[in-house]
């Protein structure tokens, strides 16, 4: 199998109206849930991975670039960041966030727009670009909720909260 490598740089980074634009994911699966005794009901987890700039947990998301469609951006991004892949499932939305760390000459300021997505997740990577800085972790969604670094990154969980309960009628979120 040929080794997965982290992209660098940013001389293929999207800008749209002086905004970075970024792509990223909620990973999540399914945890049977029997402590309730009911063995049938299924436990919504969201995987996060630590922030190599801080406290706090985050989503996997980074630049999306000229050769690749913000899909393949996310689904990109969930592998180098998390090393997990799956289905990207749905459009969650765009989050708009300024960033002190992205900072160049085509975002003076470092606003950024990051799009992001539902990504239900069929493997965990043993091995993964960016295993050496990343940790993961999979939550409950309340867990989640209060462990996110970013405001931003709270919304888009509570979006992927009203998704899942629009498509998948809102079971197994706690």
């Amino acid at each position: 199998m040929a080794e997965l490598v982290a992209r660098t740089g940013r001389h293929q980074q999207r800008y749209e109206h002086g905004y970075r634009l970024i792509a990223g994911c909620v990973p999540f699966r399914y945890r049977d849930g029997d402590d309730c005794g009911d063995s049938s009901a299924k436990i919504v987890e969201v995987l996060m991975i630590n922030s190599t700039g801080g406290p706090g947990l985050l989503f996997p998301k980074g630049g999306w670039e000229n050769d690749e469609t913000v899909e393949e951006a996310a689904v990109r991004e969930a592998i180098e960041e998390a090393g997990v892949r799956g289905d990207l499932m749905d459009f969650l939305g765009y989050y708009e966030f300024r960033s002190k760390t992205l900072q160049d000459e085509c975002s003076p300021e470092g606003l950024c727009k990051a799009a992001m997505f539902a990504l239900f997740v069929k493997e965990e990577l043993e091995s993964w670009p960016e295993q050496s800085t990343r940790k993961r972790s999979w939550l409950a969604v309340s867990e989640a909720l209060g462990s996110c670094r970013h405001a931003w990154m709270r919304d888009a969980l509570q979006c992927f909260c009203k998704w899942h309960e629009e498509c998948h009628g809102g079971s197994g979120l706690h």
